[in-house]
């Protein structure tokens, strides 16, 4: 069995790093027919992960991770992660979503599965302007 704590280290790397530039080949980080879902995605394939990237770079100003913890078995990670970012037109403050993330490591030590997971709900919409104040008052109503 293969040791992925290098693989790992290179995730964690590859996200607190992450520049714009560097979204133009992930195929050192990420496997050609790699998996990617999160609240709002669900693709296969380096074009499609590539383009997921790139994207974020276009909707939020300044997108960063902080890896908080890590934890690894066999093949198989799970990142716990802080995303910091500005919205480019709702909101002047520094953004946070907390999130984790599971991924599965191929043997060649590239991502060969990458699922985010985390609330969409409070971490993003409970922010916005209009939409904030709906869901904040949907989480009231349906804590009574």
């Amino acid at each position: 069995m293969i040791d992925h704590q290098t693989s790992l280290q290179r995730l964690v790397h590859f996200f607190e790093t992450l520049t714009p530039e560097q979204t133009r080949d992930l195929s050192t980080i990420y496997s050609v027919d790699a998996y990617f879902k999160d609240p709002f995605n669900d693709v296969r394939g380096l074009p499609a992960v590539t383009h997921i990237f790139q994207h974020m770079f276009v909707q939020v100003e300044k997108p960063r991770f902080k890896i908080t913890s890590t934890v690894l078995q066999g093949d198989t990670a799970f990142l716990c992660w802080d995303f910091y970012f500005y919205m480019k037109k709702f909101n002047p403050d520094e953004q946070c979503i907390r999130g984790a993330t599971h991924v599965r490591f191929s043997e060649d030590g590239k991502v060969q599965m990458h699922r985010d997971y985390w609330d969409a709900a409070e971490e993003l919409y409970e922010k916005l302007p209009l939409l904030g104040t709906l869901m904040r008052w949907l989480k009231r109503t349906a804590n009574k």
